[in-house]
């Protein structure tokens, strides 16, 4: 299955793709990911964030969500994200819109032990993004150590095993890039070797079904002008790409699940 080409060109042609994810989330914060705008809303709640807190976005793509938090609690936020398209993005929209004081974005590999100190942050999370990044136990441990006692971690993955998938699906939900499938309850098993209280953990599978169909319509809807952006083949790669998540999805043979844990005010990994 050839690669297909989705994060360079939506942050690298950002304002391109706004009315597909009006269209399909609802709202505009530069979205790729299975994230509804309701559990968008959710996650400052859920990570109890304040005014006086101080947060890493892992993975933060075009910077718009942090943007939003930062604008909308008081917070201050780093986002980080590998994809250079996506950084410099983000640090353009934080000028535009003099949040800059409040919100600063790097360009980092995440699978990497990170320069922040112990106990730096009081929340962190990631949307969608731990599924891309290699040895999630060690990056999960490494969660831990950058976060203050008591603070909490939130992060969503699409790639829980649910039932048999093919080769050829396999390859498919892989085209855009790394991916790591996990089987069921290994991410709770991650969380709570580094020494996290898991808190909740919430199936939002249906959800990310109805988002990866919404994505693929809205993209169709607009196929001549997209075929001239993307070209042929790599519009028709990620047509390709939604429907398998809408399918798979659909028929819970790939789930979601959203996980929230707590830093424990010491180690006791098990």
């Amino acid at each position: 299955m050839p690669s297909v080409d989705l994060y360079d060109g939506a942050y690298g042609k950002y304002d391109l793709y706004s009315e597909i994810r009006l269209e399909t989330y609802g709202e505009d914060l530069g979205q790729t990911s299975w994230v509804t705008t309701e559990e968008s809303y959710e996650i400052p709640r859920l990570l109890e964030l304040t005014r006086s807190s101080v947060v890493l976005e892992l993975g933060c793509g075009s910077g718009r969500y942090g943007l939003r938090v930062a604008e909308q609690v008081g917070c201050r936020i780093t986002g980080v994200d590998v994809n250079s398209n996506g950084i410099r993005n983000a640090n353009e929209l934080a000028q535009r819109n003099e949040l800059d004081s409040l919100v600063r974005f790097e360009q980092c590999d995440i699978s990497k032990k990170q320069a922040f100190g112990d106990g730096t942050f009081d929340a962190v999370f990631a949307n969608d993004v731990l599924c891309h990044i290699p040895g999630r136990a060690g990056v999960v441990e490494e969660i831990f150590r950058i976060l203050k006692p008591g603070g909490r971690f939130l992060f969503s993955d699409a790639l829980v095993i649910g039932g048999v998938v093919s080769h050829e699906e396999i390859a498919t939900r892989s085209s855009v890039g790394y991916y790591l499938f996990s089987p069921p309850g290994e991410n709770e098993r991650f969380i709570k070797a580094a020494g996290f209280r898991l808190v909740s953990v919430n199936d939002t599978t249906a959800k990310a079904a109805q988002i990866a169909g919404r994505w693929h319509d809205a993209r169709e809807r607009r196929k001549d002008d997209l075929i001239v952006a993307e070209g042929q083949s790599n519009f028709e790669g990620l047509q390709r790409f939604l429907s398998c998540v809408e399918k798979l999805t659909c028929e819970r043979r790939l789930l979601r699940y959203l996980y929230l844990a707590e830093r424990t005010t010491s180690i006791s990994r098990q």
